[in-house]
């Protein structure tokens, strides 16, 4: 995809997000924010059979954190739990073209760090050491 298309796409995404909004009844919920940048996320999931029947997202952010959340709950929806964990950091970066600054590439981040919070308290699991997430999840 050229660079003209992966702006449209997130321009899309960031105009008119997917699931976006509150989930009633969720398993698990988390919230983590960019202090950069003033970004801020909630990602609310329901599991069903081991996958994630249901996901939603809330907050406010920039244009990129809004569409990476957007199409990260898009990616995310109907995976199996450890599917969703396993959702690498170069996957999401490449719905940007793969190439950001350090601060935007915080910002495309953010949602897939989050999901991987919720999905780990909702496991039981610690996901987060000393700020980096563990790649075996």
């Amino acid at each position: 995809m050229d660079r003209k298309a992966y702006i449209e796409e997130v321009m899309d995404h960031c105009k008119h997000p997917r699931n976006r909004g509150s989930l009633a009844n969720a398993d698990f919920c988390a919230q983590d924010a960019n202090p950069l940048c003033g970004d801020e996320i909630k990602i609310c999931g329901k599991v069903q059979g081991g996958r994630l029947a249901e996901i939603k997202f809330d907050g406010h952010g920039c244009a990129i954190c809004i569409a990476a959340s957007s199409m990260l709950t898009e990616s995310a929806k109907g995976k199996s739990l450890k599917s969703a964990l396993g959702i690498k950091r170069e996957a999401v970066l490449a719905d940007f073209g793969g190439k950001m600054s350090p601060v935007r590439t915080k910002c495309a981040l953010l949602a897939l760090k989050t999901l991987k919070i919720g999905i780990c308290g909702f496991l039981g699991e610690k996901g987060v050491k000393k700020g980096k997430m563990y790649e075996s999840l």
